[in-house]
């Protein structure tokens, strides 16, 4: 092995460059993971902190060390690795080597390398990851020798050449996926798995020629440097778009770095006896307490996440290989008592040894998080007070948003819109028109405010931004630990993936499904509770708040809160659903929204149009019964608690047409006149009746116009100058009060006098 000078090393330097370059060689840029624990996240990143905590627990790990975000950071400020972290690195890699009994490079008993990022927080696919590193002609062949599977050797190095191609070169992945399908086609086989060992030396040896031609230079073949590369490359992703757009949508902070996690490989494509998975240690969807995931035999981990092969559902495990099942789902209570939270772990078997890649949090849907702080509790893992923290306010507004109205549903199916169904991983119903790509997505979704549902045979990290413009996503492939699920479930946007039925042509802008095509524009619906896809918009209606754990939590919420909840409720069916959800009383009651129903609106516009007092009175006669009949419905809906009313608030302009809609319909109708008037001819009844109207009305938009109306004739000021209209309001609401204590109901008014300045304008309101 040979040990390289780090990137940078200048022959002389000032005293002071001298001093902070011997202070940087002594820092501590790398731990091995028996170094670290779980405490140490802002140093060695999640990934590795709970790298280094499954150590200290004695699980199978794999020997690894972890690269510090200090590193990172000094990485990206100086432009090339700092004074002694590449010596670290080296050092450690050689205790790697003994732990693992293997040599770096060594045709005849290999140690490959996998090279992860791993934030503070977790990102997942938002940074770059290179597996098979240690791999060139000769150690391939030695490890074909070593393994006596040629096969599993050709994957593996293909795959290094692949992922260091499009990871660490930033090569478009488009050239290497046409080599493999070329292959596919050419053997008759439906995926990778399929083909030969010959055949995969062919394709290693294809995508060489596409590294050489793309980048000028040739696949390093020396080990050291395939590691340096990636390590750099790792580095280098934390400012990339897509790390950046996600951190900025996440609400990350750019200066935490990212550690490198550098970790013996283990192989589950080592045949049947092999395999790989990844699942959380309960379902995220619905909250239930079994192990969800997916899992794939002779396979490598990215296999699974990728959706190229058809994954299985963990519960398989335990037929197909019971004794492994039983030790990895121990393992997972284990992690989820020591974590005391859900844990979304990754696993390998090689030649049946069970080997822990990975634990974190689990990110899950809204649903799932009530019921699981919930059930947590209940099993004492966490307190009352911990379980009501762990769930977020938008986690419980979950509850209050859109699904699918089931009349809606059962006639779509009825008229066989029901297209296709997937995966149900992250609840909600959206519809919308189809976007194929993410840019469109986001142009369509964020800039022009268009429904999108945006449709991809399986997201990637670089279509991050245009998932958080549409309102859903749809994907033809992956599984529910797929980029796409992890993604839409801690957004919260609807997501059914792994639709194997669609096909998605993305480059012709389509997708068919059973014979039916839909184009890019096209509208779709997706419900990714319960998986299906139907073409077409669908109706929405708000869900049932009614869950009982949420009801459970919300109960320990109240035991616990010091404040009180009341609630903007302007109609007696709002306020019904506000005390349902727990509210102590109306703080808001804003009356002028009542005045902009259809069959309101027309009288409120008498009053302000009125010619006399008498013409405003019979108006607001009219009105009187209407806003009575509204209070009526406030007190009854909460009864014995307190209802805030606040009198009118807004300029009278905004019950009228806008100023310029005038202005061009007015102008329209004179223009139309003169003209005709030359021929000698007159408008019609209609349209001479609609124009003295808008006149009438124009006149008076243009009489109550002001520069700045939010603080001109609004509030009290109104009521000042228009008295009639106040006391019929405060007349509604006492005889609504009167009508309903007569009967029984307990009533608790307050008026409220809005946007009051001064102690004379209250005086005389009075």
């Amino acid at each position: 092995m040979s040990v390289r000078k780090a990137p940078g090393t200048a022959a002389r330097r000032p005293a002071a460059a001298k001093k902070s370059a011997r202070s940087a060689a002594r820092r501590k840029w790398v731990y091995l993971l028996h170094e670290g624990n779980a405490a140490m996240r802002d140093l060695l990143g999640g990934k590795g902190a709970n790298l280094a905590e499954m150590t200290r627990l004695a699980l199978p790990v794999p020997p690894g060390f972890v690269v510090t975000t200090e590193a990172c950071n000094a990485y990206l400020a100086a432009g090339g690795f700092p004074e002694g972290l590449w010596q670290q690195v080296l050092a450690a890699l050689v205790k790697v080597e003994r732990l693992a009994g293997k040599r770096f490079g060594d045709a005849a008993n290999p140690l490959l390398l996998s090279c992860r990022s791993g934030a503070k927080f977790s990102m997942p696919g938002m940074m770059d990851t290179v597996l098979n590193i240690g791999l060139n002609d000769e150690v391939a062949a030695g490890l074909a020798r070593l393994t006596g599977d040629e096969r599993f050797a050709q994957d593996a190095y293909r795959r290094l050449v692949q992922m260091f191609g499009t990871v660490v070169m930033n090569l478009p992945v488009e050239p290497f996926e046409e080599v493999l399908a070329a292959w596919r086609a050419r053997r008759g086989v439906a995926n990778d798995a399929d083909l030969e060992a010959e055949d995969l030396r062919a394709v290693t040896v294809e995508f060489k020629r596409i590294y050489a031609t793309r980048t000028r230079r040739a696949f390093p073949t020396d080990p050291l440097e395939q590691l340096r590369l990636a390590v750099a490359a790792v580095f280098g992703s934390w400012n990339g778009k897509r790390a950046i757009d996600y951190r900025n949508a996440a609400g990350i902070a750019h200066d935490l770095g990212t550690a490198v996690n550098i970790v013996t490989m283990v192989f589950g494509n080592l045949g049947e006896g092999s395999g790989t998975g990844v699942v959380t240690t309960r379902n995220v969807t619905d909250g239930a307490r079994e192990i969800e995931g997916d899992y794939l035999t002779n396979a490598q981990g990215e296999d699974v996440v990728a959706g190229i092969r058809t994954t299985k559902r963990i519960a398989a495990l335990a037929d197909e290989m019971p004794k492994i099942y039983r030790q990895f789902a121990a393992i997972c209570r284990k992690l989820e008592r020591h974590y005391r939270e859900v844990q979304d772990v990754e696993f390998t078997i090689e030649r049946g040894k069970l080997w822990m890649l990975q634990t974190r949090d689990a990110k899950r849907s809204a649903p799932a998080a009530v019921r699981i702080a919930v059930d947590l509790a209940r099993e004492r893992l966490i307190t009352r007070a911990e379980a009501v923290q762990r769930v977020r306010p938008e986690q419980v507004d979950y509850f209050l948003h859109p699904q699918f109205d089931p009349a809606e549903r059962k006639a779509a199916q009825a008229r066989g819109d029901g297209i296709a169904a997937g995966l149900n991983v992250s609840p909600g119903a959206a519809s919308g028109i189809l976007a194929f790509d993410a840019d469109t997505a986001e142009r369509w979704g964020r800039d022009e405010n268009k429904a999108v549902i945006m449709v991809r045979p399986e997201t990637r990290p670089d279509d991050v931004h245009g998932m958080l413009a549409a309102r859903g996503i749809l994907t033809s492939r992956g599984g529910r630990t797929s980029h796409a699920a992890l993604v839409a479930r801690q957004f919260g946007k609807p997501a059914v993936v792994g639709v194997l039925a669609l096909e998605v042509d993305a480059a012709q802008r389509r997708l068919t499904v059973g014979g039916r095509v839909l184009r890019e524009g096209d509208a779709v619906s997706i419900d990714g509770t319960t998986g299906e896809v139907f073409a077409g918009a669908l109706e929405t209606v708000i869900p049932d708040f009614e869950d009982p754990h949420l009801l459970t939590l919300l109960g320990w919420a109240d035991g616990l809160r010091r404040l009180g909840v009341w609630a903007n409720a302007d109609r007696p069916h709002d306020a019904a659903r506000a005390r349902s959800y727990g509210a102590e009383g109306i703080g808001l009651v804003r009356t002028e929204h009542m005045f902009f129903e259809s069959e309101r609106l027309p009288l409120v516009q008498r009053v302000i149009l009125a010619r006399s007092e008498g013409e405003r009175a019979e108006a607001l006669a009219a009105l009187l019964p209407l806003q009575r009949g509204d209070f009526v419905g406030l007190f009854e809906a909460m009864d014995g608690l307190p209802v805030t009313i606040r009198l009118i608030d807004p300029p009278m302009h905004e019950f009228l047409p806008g100023h310029d809609e005038l202005q061009r319909r007015v102008t329209e109708l004179d223009t139309r006149a003169a003209l005709l008037a030359e021929r000698g001819e007159a408008l019609g009844a209609e349209a001479e009746a609609e124009r003295a109207a808008k006149r009438d009305l124009l006149g008076a938009v243009q009489a109550l116009r002001e520069d700045n109306p939010m603080l001109g004739l609004r509030g009290v000021r109104l009521g000042i100058h228009m008295p009639a209209l106040v006391r019929m309001q405060v007349r509604a609401v006492f005889e609504a009060a009167c009508d309903c204590a007569r009967r029984g109901v307990k009533v608790r008014p307050k008026i409220m006098i809005p946007l009051t300045a001064v102690s004379t304008e209250l005086k005389v309101e009075r």
